[in-house]
């Protein structure tokens, strides 16, 4: 495409430059792209505008001062209101593929996995976008849900390689910057609401509001909404006009817990979960039910849900031990994953290794640490992703909210906490490692890491 056909009417600047794509990272750079210099929260797209000349691209776009370098620099005021114009055009197939959007707090990846994997077993490609990265492409994103621009030429592709569904997690981040703008998102499902990202949205009720903006979209066809969550109420509200479907733990029959996870009944159908968490059972549900609104029968559906699996660093057990792996790093989701194993191994206690992540939700510290020192026999404090901040600091906020009887271990280097609490771990016990879940990498204020829970816990 001719640059001047992609900012028709946004600007009179003419270059006869021919452009092959858009990026607002340079990760995702490649030959003949234009680059997007935006300003971010805490740094701005042009100083990475060498580093963009160095993966081929052939412009750029900036929104405030001007800026010199080697490829030309085009200046449009507003810059970031323009986005989803110049993404249709750029990517005009983006929009032809239908795409499935779960919200919530807890839950997003977990019902994303468990649709694309039911799907898969049906038969239908599809694209799985969100914490994990991005399936079936060469594109990459460290957000929950990319950049409008990476998301618009995933789904272009996706759409010119015959994939015909996409499965995308959507964070209030997402929402909130207009990210999945333009999408043709005909399917919304609720997972449920509590406290996370205060840091970034004033308070609980603008967090919710947030997500509830998706409920709303024109494109949404089919809700499917969690009747279990105290915020059902809203996102119900928020829904109006559209096809509602709820789901509930109580849709199931029955269900009996085992140490290997459920034999659950559901319509006419017994069948085993192999993996724990009542919580995962309600994700289940939801998956089930999105699908089945694709045009797929039930009957179809439940034969296949013994086959799912869980996502990595979601109740991920370590094979023939008693510890598991949790991404847990809000209260409710901490509450969730210790109950869990406490239902499951009803004579074990649970010992408990977790810390929280810098420069992130300072208020649900304290809860967590209450929680945890309420429901877990011990627990050894360590890092998270200190990023900027003291990791002292951090763990001190933890501590605000137990009590100063409980006994606990502090050990920051977040290896050596997996390594005691495993190499000390009695017969009578069983493990929880919290908050990283699936992450390969820990943050800190100068540097990043090699980090993975999963390897530590199997190395030792």
């Amino acid at each position: 495409m001719n640059i001047n056909q992609l900012l028709l009417d946004i600007t009179d600047t003419q270059f006869d430059i021919e452009i092959s794509g858009m990026c607002l990272n340079t990760n995702n750079a490649q030959p003949g792209d234009i680059f997007i210099a935006l300003r971010g929260k805490s740094t701005h797209g042009i100083n990475y505008i060498d580093q963009a000349i160095n993966k081929g691209c052939v412009a750029v776009l900036i929104d405030s001062q001007d800026s010199e370098c080697a490829i030309p620099s085009i200046r449009i005021d507003n810059l970031s209101e323009h986005l989803q114009t110049l993404a249709s055009r750029m990517y005009p197939d983006a929009t032809k593929i239908e795409v499935i959007g779960i919200t919530g707090t807890n839950g997003k990846t977990s019902v994303a996995c468990f649709i694309s994997q039911l799907l898969g077993n049906l038969g239908v490609n599809n694209g799985l976008i969100g914490t994990l990265g991005i399936s079936n492409s060469k594109y990459s994103s460290s957000n929950t849900t990319p950049d409008i621009l990476t998301l618009y030429r995933v789904l272009d592709d996706y759409y010119n390689n015959n994939i015909n569904k996409a499965v995308l997690e959507v964070s209030s981040h997402g929402i909130s910057q207009d990210r999945i703008q333009g999408l043709n998102i005909t399917q919304a499902i609720f997972t449920n609401l509590t406290q996370d990202h205060l840091d970034y949205h004033l308070n609980i009720e603008e967090y919710r509001k947030t997500k509830q903006k998706l409920f709303a979209l024109k494109s949404i066809e089919h809700v499917i909404l969690n009747k279990d969550d105290s915020s059902y109420k809203y996102f119900l509200e928020a829904s109006k006009g559209k096809k509602q479907i709820d789901y509930s733990i109580d849709d199931f029959v029955d269900i009996k817990t085992t140490e290997q996870g459920f034999l659950a009944h559901l319509d006419d159908y017994i069948f085993e979960i192999p993996f724990l968490g009542e919580f995962n059972l309600v994700n289940i549900l939801a998956a089930m039910n999105s699908v089945e609104q694709l045009g797929f029968e039930r009957s179809e559906i439940i034969p296949l849900l013994h086959k799912l699996t869980p996502p990595p660093g979601r109740m991920h057990k370590i094979n023939q031990h008693l510890a598991w792996i949790d991404y847990a790093h809000t209260p409710d989701a901490i509450e969730n994953a210790i109950t869990t194993l406490q239902k499951h191994y009803p004579d074990f206690k649970v010992r408990v290794v977790f810390g929280c992540g810098g420069n992130r939700d300072k208020g649900k510290r304290a809860k967590m640490g209450k929680i945890a020192s309420k429901l877990a026999s011990t627990i050894i404090l360590t890092n998270d992703n200190p990023r900027s901040e003291d990791p002292q600091s951090i763990i001190n906020d933890i501590l605000n909210g137990i009590d100063d009887s409980y006994k606990l271990d502090i050990i920051q280097d977040r290896k050596l906490a997996i390594e005691t609490a495993i190499t000390t771990l009695k017969d009578n016990e069983c493990l929880l490692i919290a908050g990283k879940g699936h992450e390969s990498t820990q943050q800190f204020k100068d540097k990043t890491i090699a980090m993975n829970d999963i390897d530590i816990a199997k190395n030792a």
